[in-house]
């Protein structure tokens, strides 16, 4: 499925279920929250240069522990169907653009890698798939958002 406008399409409320497989320790688990991507007033005009802000938060089940867990996240639109992703203290994270239906993004963190595709799968249901390999780390998670509305 294409998307003409990354922004646009994932502004709104979205319902997240995660699971997870660390494969250093054989340890699975599983998130299930809600999601908000807000769009936040920008001292730009028009639509290039729109900001908004990720807000997820749910409960994390993860081996023994069972806790609350949250992720912040900034979204800038770059262009007509592509979004910039920044962690909330500014640094970038990796972009985003759903125009084809799908996107493969990669960020480096110190020696760790985080490979991450992003795959449309209806106007309501969106699928991010990451693999984190590293020195100390080596996990894949499985995300399937779902429009609330």
């Amino acid at each position: 499925m294409k998307i003409v406008d990354t922004f646009a399409f994932l502004v709104g409320t979205w319902r997240v279920m995660r699971a997870i497989e660390d494969h250093r320790t054989g340890t699975r688990g599983w998130f299930e929250g809600v999601a908000a991507l807000t769009e936040v007033p920008s001292d730009r005009r028009g639509a290039l240069g729109a900001r908004a802000r990720y807000d997820e938060v749910g409960e994390l089940h993860f081996g023994t522990h069972i806790g609350q867990a949250r992720r912040n996240l900034q979204y800038a639109r770059m262009g007509d169907a592509t979004v910039m992703l920044y962690f909330t203290d500014g640094r970038p994270f990796v972009d985003l653009d759903l125009a084809p239906g799908e996107w493969h993004s990669t960020h480096f963190c110190g020696d760790d890698r985080y490979d991450i595709a992003t795959f449309v799968r209806t106007r309501s249901v969106v699928e991010e798939r990451w693999r984190v390999t590293g020195p100390a780390t080596g996990y894949e998670a499985i995300t399937t958002l779902t429009r609330v509305d």
